[in-house]
């Protein structure tokens, strides 16, 4: 009976899922923020009316979860594990359809958030130059570890990893990125280092949309301190906004 209900559960967030609309209100939430259902109206491209059922759904369903700050209502996907799933499916999508050219612009690919870390090009290169250079280890195919060079990197960068640590999350995991299907950098230290690259401003956040900015400074700082070297050439043009419909940076 147990199975069978498990079953029912996939199904009904599968069909929940599937609606574009509904798609297109969850990948938006993918940043991390809160948004009111006539924004989410304006990204699915629907009637508030119908966002307003849509929002009902996922929240039914818990993927969506509601805050209330006095006669404002914000919605925000339900937690981290609604991001990842969808993450996830992502990488599916375009693997049943290889030949499909994707819509998503340049800059969403090159780097974005993935919830509450970052994703895309960026994230990727980082992610594979921490283990190349031995600075994380990993301890098993979903666990990461840092080496006491690592420690001394990110303790430089003014993160402290015993606060990550005793936090009730994975310290650090591979995400599967969904544009590159390599694994970024996830868990509580995906999320330290994203905070910090925005306070140092070596990248800043649309507030409407998924997308970063890797700014000059920040290809500068990440090419002294991790090695990472981005053409400059390259990432101006990948930082320009591409022309897209309303709501396209979450189309795919």
């Amino acid at each position: 009976m147990h199975a069978e209900h498990q079953d029912i559960g996939v199904s009904q967030v599968a069909a929940a899922i599937a609606e574009p609309a509904r798609t297109k209100i969850l990948c938006s939430l993918m940043d991390g923020h809160a948004r009111t259902s006539t924004e989410l109206a304006a990204v699915a491209e629907v009637s508030a009316s119908t966002a307003s059922a849509h929002l009902a759904k996922l929240k039914d369903l818990a993927l969506v979860r509601l805050h209330i700050q006095g006669r404002h209502r914000y919605y925000s996907l339900a937690d981290k594990r609604v991001a990842q799933a969808l993450e996830a499916l992502m990488v599916i999508g375009q693997n049943t359809a290889p030949t499909f050219k994707p819509h998503t612009p340049d800059r969403l690919r090159f780097a974005r958030t993935c919830y509450d870390h970052m994703a895309g090009t960026l994230a990727v290169l980082l992610h594979d130059r921490l283990i190349d250079a031995g600075w994380l280890v990993a301890t098993d195919e979903q666990a990461y570890r840092l080496s006491e060079s690592g420690e001394v990197l990110f303790a430089q960068l003014g993160i402290e990893v015993r606060d990550l640590t005793a936090m009730r999350r994975k310290f650090a995991c591979p995400c599967l990125d969904w544009s590159m299907r390599r694994p970024h950098l996830g868990g509580s230290l995906g999320a330290a280092l994203l905070q910090t690259a925005l306070k140092r401003n070596w990248v800043t956040q649309d507030l409407d949309r998924r997308a970063l900015t890797l700014t000059a400074a920040g290809r500068k700082q990440i090419s002294a301190r991790f090695g990472v070297e981005l053409a400059a050439e390259e990432q101006i043009n990948r930082s320009q906004p591409s022309a897209a419909p309303t709501g396209g940076a979450y189309t795919r």
